[in-house]
């Protein structure tokens, strides 16, 4: 039960439909929660633990279950969600602000990671392929890092290419 509630993250893997999407939306309170605990630092390293954690978990599930990434399996939505975020809340440590004041990064980072997700191209696509506990973690990884990398490229282009 417990690997259970870990894997759906708090059930919302069981909401349907899309539950990859509620994955992350579950994500972005929890992102909020630990950076007020202990800013970006402990959101590194939680995704660094949620990672470890969901690859030895899901290893477990798939052995029990004999099945491939249970759609309910929404601990990787969290990890990529979690790291599509990192730069907002690096940004917003940086500038001494909430997180939640830097909301157009945070609506960038989900939509831009729901995109990487659902259209997997190149390395998302390459790590899904591989049918394993680690696919299922790595392709949500390099979801979120290409999202990561197109947040901060949009905050770059707000705050240093739009200005008169």
């Amino acid at each position: 039960m417990t690997r259970r509630l870990f894997l759906s993250f708090f059930y919302a893997g069981f909401l349907r439909p899309a539950p990859g999407t509620w994955g992350a939306l579950a994500a972005l309170p929890a992102a909020w929660a630990v950076w007020q605990t202990g800013g970006p630092v402990l959101l590194a390293v939680a995704i660094i633990a949620a990672f470890a954690g969901g690859t030895m978990a899901i290893t477990r599930e798939l052995e029990a279950s004999g099945t491939h990434d249970p759609s309910w399996i929404v601990i990787d939505e969290v990890v990529g969600q979690w790291i599509a975020l990192l730069p907002v809340a690096v940004g917003a440590t940086v500038a001494g602000t909430s997180p939640t004041r830097l909301w157009p990064g945070i609506i960038a980072a989900f939509l831009l990671f729901r995109l990487f997700d659902i259209w997997k191209p190149w390395l998302v696509g390459h790590a899904d392929r591989r049918k394993d506990a680690l696919g299922v973690m790595l392709d949500d990884l390099w979801a979120g890092l290409f999202a990561a990398c197109g947040v901060s490229a949009l905050a770059a282009l707000a705050h240093f290419g739009l200005g008169p």
